[in-house]
């Protein structure tokens, strides 16, 4: 499964769960609900995926995580906050470039409608 069809699964996912929640709740219910959804539609999922950072051949473990990883392929990093800022991509693509990945979906669920809050972050560095 590609990347770009992976991430419109998960898309679909993230509007059932936000359909069913609405905007207003933690990121970690969110998280965790995604998180739910994906596993049980049959996709591979790691949840805090640990993202240790290499420095001049030196790895440390920096306490970096990625939120969900699907199929060892898509950066999910999910956000509720009143809007997204220039920081929120730069960290899901830093995420993405520590572990080599080529797309990342940025999810914020505090909207009135999911589509508002999507971003595809793309690894152009690979």
């Amino acid at each position: 499964m590609s990347e770009n069809e992976i991430s419109n699964k998960v898309i679909g996912l993230a509007i059932d769960v936000h359909t069913a929640l609405g905007a207003g709740l933690l990121e970690s219910a969110y998280k965790e609900c995604l998180y739910y959804k994906i596993s049980r539609s049959g996709l591979l999922i790691e949840k805090e995926k640990p993202m240790p950072l290499i420095f001049e051949e030196v790895e440390l473990e920096c306490g970096y995580r990625i939120d969900l990883l699907v199929e060892k392929k898509v950066v999910i990093e999910i956000k509720s906050v009143e809007a997204l800022n220039d920081i929120h991509p730069a960290q899901t693509l830093t995420y993405m470039k520590l572990g080599n990945y080529k797309l990342g979906l940025l999810i914020n669920f505090n909207v009135l409608r999911l589509k508002d809050g999507i971003r595809r972050v793309i690894n152009g560095t690979l």
